[in-house]
């Protein structure tokens, strides 16, 4: 599908817009002119600042390059210092005990609005491969899910229906990092960013609907996750894209609401600045592991043995420095009158091995207590059958209460080399890590380019952010010559090469030849290498990856 819109006898000012990919059942619902050009007046009017930023980011990382270190910003110091709050939550927004994500297929748009849990992130970011038809049917999907018309049946002939809107759970959308493109929607010439198309889209087309809801439902508002985030700069953007947005459809200022993934190591640094420059449209800050983990390195990735991660499953949030991140995130969020939401539960429960189940709820529901007795206000699971274990964890802690924002947390002063203080999280590097992050890198990247962004790997539910630690950790391994603990071999590129060849004829024995070349895996394991062995660091494995969509 290939159109350009744009009125006869159009000033040279006005927008030639191109609207181009494969064609997608019912995109005429959603790629309205009207939508388009919403789209497209973001995109004339905060495209440049967007690119500003993405440049900064650049500079960002050569000064940490040059001091091997980070600190609070000096010229902020009032503002963390100032007496202010963020606006008081919508009543949707109150209880968010439980949060579940996942990608906006109508399968999962169905099972998570029914799963139980308070919100769901409904995930145009990590858990989707952002092929064309993806992005457009996820916002085919949300609106038939508002109207109360989604359904499924799967081809085993299950019927998938909503429950009563009073038992679903919130809808809040995370659009694409600031990053990203959408090759698909040009103006001049010129991709849109991803972000402000699955916003837009999104907001242009639900914002009226949810408003109307609300009167009648309380789970009804226009919510948002905000991924990726590096500085408060960036989330001025956004705030001024939300202004913008507010003004543009006629609807009141502080409408939008928004929760920060505070899932990179700068963003750590600058919390209270986030929440300030979103302040009238902040909802909370989340803490997440495996992009925050991938920062670290991304940033450090040439600061010496310090920054040096063992075996990523081995740092848990628990880690002095993850431990040290997540209380600071607490103190911050409710001294400001934000929520703080925990991280991932991803495993996914299996009928066939209740032993394996058993041990690992028991590790579900530990995490779950300790993020509530943290001081969390709710958590995230990947999967509808972990919502009440992390239900009943939280329940024990708030009772009758919406939230612990009242709460203010430890009082333990967080200091930034507690925050970067990667060496004390003790652990080793092994080659069972390196084959683990091999296995995982390799099974997820060959899933995401057949269109799958949330993949079920080993019993866990994995998304874009996996594949980024595993690629990043091995490329740091590498480039700091890091020797394996059980095995005593120097970590290198040959290496790598060895166990990425020994994977796929393990997974070609393991499928079949036939159900083998159907899939993806040369492919999957050309971008793998290429992102783990480069002599220059790739900034995100997406990008080079959105080359190989549709």
């Amino acid at each position: 599908m290939a159109a350009e819109q744009g009125p006869a006898g159009a000033s040279p000012a006005a927008p030639v817009v191109t609207v181009a990919g494969p064609r997608v059942p019912r995109a005429e619902e959603v790629l309205t002119p009207e939508a388009v050009a919403f789209v497209v007046g973001l995109h004339r009017a905060f495209e440049g600042r967007r690119q500003e930023l993405l440049a900064r980011r650049k500079t960002r990382r050569a000064e940490i390059a040059a001091a091997g270190t980070l600190d609070f910003l000096p010229d902020t110091a009032d503002i963390r210092s100032g007496d202010w709050q963020v606006a008081e939550a919508p009543r949707a927004l109150r209880d968010r005990r439980v949060e579940i994500t996942g990608p906006t297929d109508r399968k999962m748009v169905v099972n998570a609005l029914n799963s139980g849990a308070r919100v769901w992130l409904a995930d145009f970011e990590d858990a989707t491969s952002p092929t064309w038809e993806n992005v457009v049917t996820g916002q085919v999907n949300l609106i038939d899910a508002f109207e109360g018309r989604i359904d499924f049946t799967s081809a085993a002939g299950k019927e998938y229906r909503l429950r009563p809107a009073a038992e679903l759970a919130t809808v809040v959308v995370r659009p694409r990092g600031w990053h990203l493109d959408e090759n698909h929607l040009l103006v001049d010439g010129t991709p849109v960013a991803g972000a402000f198309l699955d916003f837009g889209l999104y907001l242009f087309h639900n914002a009226a609907r949810l408003l109307a809801k609300g009167e009648q439902d309380p789970n009804s508002g226009p919510y948002f996750y905000l991924p990726k985030t590096e500085s408060h700069l960036e989330a001025r953007l956004w705030n001024d894209v939300f202004t913008y947005a507010q003004n543009a459809l006629g609807i009141p200022y502080g409408t939008i609401r928004a929760t920060v993934l505070i899932e990179t190591i700068t963003a750590a640094f600058e919390m209270e600045e986030i929440l300030y420059e979103l302040r009238d449209h902040a909802a909370g800050l989340n803490a997440g592991r495996w992009d925050y983990l991938f920062s670290i390195v991304k940033n450090f990735r040439d600061a010496g043995e310090h920054y040096i991660l063992p075996d990523r499953n081995s740092v848990t949030m628990a880690s002095p420095f993850m431990a040290a991140y997540t209380r600071l995130l607490v103190q911050t969020c409710h001294r400001r009158g934000a929520h703080a939401i925990g991280g991932m539960a991803a495993f996914i429960p299996s009928r066939k091995d209740p032993e394996v189940n058993a041990a690992a709820l028991e590790k579900v529901k530990a995490d779950k207590d300790r993020e509530a007795g943290n001081g969390f206000d709710g958590s995230w699971v990947a999967h509808p059958d972990l919502v009440p274990v992390a239900r009943a964890c939280f329940d024990a802690v708030l009772g009758d209460r919406p939230n612990q924002k009242d709460d203010p947390g430890s009082d333990e002063v967080v200091t930034a080399a507690q925050l970067l203080d990667v060496a004390g999280a003790g652990g080793t590097c092994t080659e069972v890590g390196l084959h683990n992050a091999v296995q995982v890198g390799i099974r997820y990247i060959e899933a995401w380019l057949r269109g799958h962004g949330a993949v079920g790997i080993f019993n866990m539910m994995e998304d874009a952010a996996t594949a980024e630690i595993s690629r990043s950790q091995i490329w740091q391994w590498i480039n700091n010559g890091v020797v394996l603990s059980d095995t005593g071999e120097k970590t290198t590129a040959e290496l790598v090469r060895r166990l990425v060849a020994e994977e796929l004829a393990a997974l070609r024995s393991e499928l079949g030849d036939e159900v083998y070349a159907g899939g993806r895996w040369t492919e999957a394991a050309k971008l793998f290498e290429r992102v783990s062995l480069a002599e220059e660091f790739v900034d995100f494995l997406t990008l080079p990856a959105l080359a190989l969509l549709d």
